[in-house]
């Protein structure tokens, strides 16, 4: 069973897992192994949980971890709340599209971060893949492309 405001992004529920690759600017290129987590613990309340890892996908070190809230509503909207184990934290502002199965998200706010400025995240399910593309602006660079990848539900 579901909350009515989750169904429209339920599709999301399972662990994805994947391979992506990083580029900006100011730092040289690198591929990753990630994996995403998505529960809805509780059907009373229109929330799903979030826990992304990554690794180097040569070494299997880790790399990055995130974990928070995405929180639907029945119009279409979503904020989500995530602490990034950098210690920066986001409040991300969007909509989904229940039956193109995408989802665009853009910063509201970004804490405790002294060079990043904006963030924005789409994601779309096309034929069982879950992917998605990160822009990111700091003090130095304007908004672009950071983050790209392309998951599997396992």
């Amino acid at each position: 069973m579901m909350h009515g405001a989750v169904e429209g992004i339920g599709y999301l529920v399972g662990t994805w897992r994947g391979e992506g690759r990083g580029v900006y600017p100011t730092i040289d290129s690198f591929a990753y192994t990630e994996e995403l987590t998505f529960c809805h613990p509780d059907p009373r309340k229109p929330v799903l949980t979030y826990s992304q890892r990554t690794w180097n996908p040569i070494t299997s070190l880790p790399m990055h971890s995130e974990s928070g809230f995405w929180r639907p509503k029945l119009d279409g909207s979503l904020e989500v709340v995530l602490a990034q184990s950098t210690g920066l934290v986001e409040v991300q502002k969007g909509t989904f599209d229940a039956d193109q199965k995408v989802i665009c998200l853009k910063s509201d706010l970004v804490g405790n971060a002294s060079k990043v400025k904006d963030i924005t995240r789409v994601f779309k399910l096309v034929d069982g893949e879950l992917s998605y593309v990160v822009e990111m602006a700091t003090a130095l660079t304007s908004l672009q492309p950071h983050l790209k990848a392309v998951l599997r539900k396992v």
